[in-house]
């Protein structure tokens, strides 16, 4: 079975309510009525509902079935406003501003889901990452003991004996460009849950470097020596080696030589990248030249789920970002 097929079953068995704040939006319209047609989750669409009873109607789809959530005129519109005030008073906003800022539909969407009215969003198709991921941070925030929001990719390589049988998680290859110690060692955390959630697999997570176990002397080492030995003091209900190259991180007969005695060097299926150009380089070489399956940027780190969507997504990029945020506000490991 696919791992979206996969996706698509865990979804079922467990429905999630997923908003879309882009309602107005042709491709989004379209996607909420194929994710409602196939009952991969309950989604809302928030906007002018005129509007998009107008695009549904161009587009010839059938959103009857679909609620729509106007933040104008929502009677939850004075009850998240007030929420809103009081989570952010303290920088300095007034009521009136606060109220102005929910009328957002993306603001609207991330305060039904702290409200516990939904489970998850999904924006992008018109708004940049920035506008998706402020709202989220602002109000759902990070996940306990989490310091940093990140992404991952999964990564399915085809006729591949490393990793789970050529599947990976990719880690950060979207957000952060310079990631402290710290934040790798969050950023390594958030992706051990994503591989535990999304892929159903054990994480045995490498923190990359261009040096494996002290070969090389260099600041941007030290960094990883140092997420490394925080994630083991912390966390050490992980599996994690590091610093490793890339071949002794998931080449058996490599990882025995460059890191003797390991017991996991050879076999990550966790990539965790030192900054984000070693990140997005490493994922385009895989995807491009292994012709691998990239499936993401997920996001990763925050208390529920948002996932960020590319301007230039297609219907069926949509459908299936839905249907793994759906996954992952689930939290199914089967």
């Amino acid at each position: 079975m696919e791992l979206l097929d996969i996706f698509r079953d865990k979804a079922r068995k467990n429905l999630k309510h997923i908003v879309l704040p882009e309602g107005e939006e042709p491709r989004t319209v379209k996607a909420a009525a194929i994710v409602t047609d196939q009952k991969l989750a309950k989604v809302t669409l928030i906007g002018n509902r005129d509007k998009i009873l107008k695009v549904a109607q161009d587009e010839n789809v059938n959103v009857g079935n679909i609620p729509i959530e106007d933040p104008a005129t929502s009677p939850r519109l004075q009850k998240y406003a007030d929420r809103f005030f009081d989570l952010r008073k303290s920088k300095g906003i007034s009521k009136e501003d606060a109220l102005k800022t929910v009328k957002d539909p993306v603001y609207f969407g991330t305060l039904m889901i702290d409200a516990n009215e939904a489970d998850g969003l999904v924006s992008g198709a018109e708004h940049s990452t920035a506008d998706t991921i402020r709202p989220a941070l602002q109000i759902i925030k990070t996940a306990p003991g989490i310091s940093i929001v990140s992404s991952s990719f999964i990564m399915i390589v085809p006729d591949c004996q490393y990793g789970d049988k050529g599947m990976f998680i990719f880690a950060d290859c979207a957000v952060n460009p310079n990631p402290t110690a710290e934040e790798l060692a969050a950023i390594a955390v958030s992706s051990a849950e994503t591989a535990r959630v999304l892929c159903s697999m054990e994480p045995r997570i490498a923190m990359i470097s261009f040096s494996t176990k002290g070969s090389a002397k260099h600041e941007l080492v030290d960094k990883v020596v140092k997420a490394t030995m925080l994630l083991k003091e912390k966390h050490p209900e992980l599996d994690v080696e590091g610093e490793m190259q890339i071949d002794a991180a998931i080449v058996p007969s490599v990882g025995k030589k460059k890191a003797p005695g390991s017991k996991s060097a050879g076999q990550a299926n966790v990539l965790v990248f030192p900054d984000l150009q070693a990140g997005n380089a490493g994922y385009k070489l895989v995807e491009r030249l292994a012709r691998a399956q990239a499936i993401g940027p997920f996001l990763q780190g925050l208390n529920k789920p948002v996932n960020d969507l590319s301007r230039g997504c297609s219907v069926d990029d949509i459908v299936n970002v839905v249907t793994i945020t759906s996954v992952q506000a689930g939290g199914a490991r089967k």
